[in-house]
């Protein structure tokens, strides 16, 4: 059994790891989660975008949770924020493009147009 003392230090130890993936992050990737994406898929589409990252060992990409986008139709949906700033919203991602958006947005800096629901 770990102290109290030993679960702050992993405590901190792990905040400080995430903040410092987060800062140095050339992508941040969020999945909407809310009801609507959720029923629609969300959870599956999370999983397979950390499957991809973790199976390619990328750790240029920080990967969040967001609520509802307001487009309940084009569930489930990832948002794709480069190093410009400029964000890719993807609409009805399915777990198999989800892993094409690792692919090709995240590893290869290409858009995936077939599923970019807005840019901007």
């Amino acid at each position: 059994m770990k102290t109290l003392e030993d679960l702050r230090a992993i405590r901190e130890k792990a905040q400080r790891e995430l903040a410092s993936r987060s800062s140095a992050a050339k992508y941040r990737i969020s999945v909407a989660m809310g009801t609507c994406g959720i029923a629609a898929g969300a959870r599956n589409v999370m999983s397979a975008i950390l499957d991809e990252l973790n199976k390619r060992n990328v750790t240029q990409a920080v990967v969040t949770q967001t609520g509802c986008l307001g487009y309940c139709d084009q569930e489930p949906m990832v948002q794709v924020t480069g190093p410009n700033n400029v964000t890719i919203t993807y609409g009805k991602v399915t777990p198999e493009a989800a892993r094409r958006i690792v692919d090709e947005h995240i590893l290869k800096d290409s858009v995936v147009s077939a599923y970019v629901f807005k840019q901007g």
